[in-house]
């Protein structure tokens, strides 16, 4: 069984050559894989699942075609797209996932992150995190009109922009200690997210791996697992070190 995770390719409608990107890519990929995993940021904005842009429909219809033939497929919600629910992921013929998920890879236990939660370091934004996932606040938001919802989520990047003028690469990156922690609690030795856009594969202490998918403003990122090891895929990423076998 082939399984393919991907994250933060961060659509939107003003990017049309890189939703074409991704329908092409899942096109190639479907038939040598059995399962999909989104781990979050799929879009770049997402005000809801009853405004939906034109421009990704033909994801969908793709997303859709994966399902017909018999492909699994989930989605997790990232820190751009936390406002996708159950209604969008079952438009797609896709299973809404919690973060985190934790999966079975040959026997082995796989934690499945978006990665935004590791990264503690960060404190301003793990606080705007707690009060953004709130049901309540998100239910209220859902009644706004959608000019007023893009209105606040333009203010909302544009806020995010300015902080991150004056964050250290560190702040952003995830808190190892956390990692540490995360794993720990859910007893696995293999932890794969995305969010940080910094694909790589880490060697952790008492054989423990962290695997990082990166984003795809610049060519497709993806981890694929071929029923014997997991692959990075990734032009940033040294092939030798791009391997973790679990067989």
């Amino acid at each position: 069984m082939s399984t393919l995770f991907i994250s933060d390719l961060h659509l939107s409608p003003a990017q049309p050559e890189l939703i074409q990107l991704t329908v092409e890519f899942l096109v190639k990929q479907a038939p040598n894989i059995d399962q999909l995993y989104i781990l979050g940021d799929l879009f770049n904005t997402w005000l809801g699942d009853d405004i939906v842009p034109d421009e990704f429909q033909p994801l969908i219809d793709q997303l859709m075609a994966l399902n017909q033939v018999g492909i699994t497929s989930y989605l997790m919600v990232g820190n751009r797209d936390f406002m996708i629910g159950k209604a969008f992921a079952e438009r797609c013929g896709m299973t809404l996932l919690a973060d985190p998920t934790k999966i079975n890879l040959a026997g082995k236990a796989i934690l499945l992150m978006h990665g935004d939660s590791l990264c503690t370091d960060d404190v301003s934004y793990q606080r705007y995190r707690r009060w953004s996932r709130n049901r309540f606040l998100q239910w209220c938001f859902l009644f706004l009109s959608a000019s007023y919802r893009q209105g606040v989520s333009d203010k909302i990047k544009q806020k995010s922009r300015e902080q991150k003028q004056h964050k250290t690469a560190t702040i952003m990156d995830v808190n190892h200690d956390e990692v540490s922690r995360v794993m720990k609690k859910h007893h696995v030795q293999y932890l794969l997210h995305g969010h940080t856009h910094r694909p790589a594969i880490h060697h952790l202490d008492n054989g423990a791996f962290r695997l990082v998918l990166g984003d795809w403003q610049q060519s497709p990122s993806f981890i694929l697992f071929d029923g014997y090891q997991l692959q990075l895929f990734d032009q940033r990423s040294p092939g030798a070190a791009s391997t973790v076998r679990l067989v």
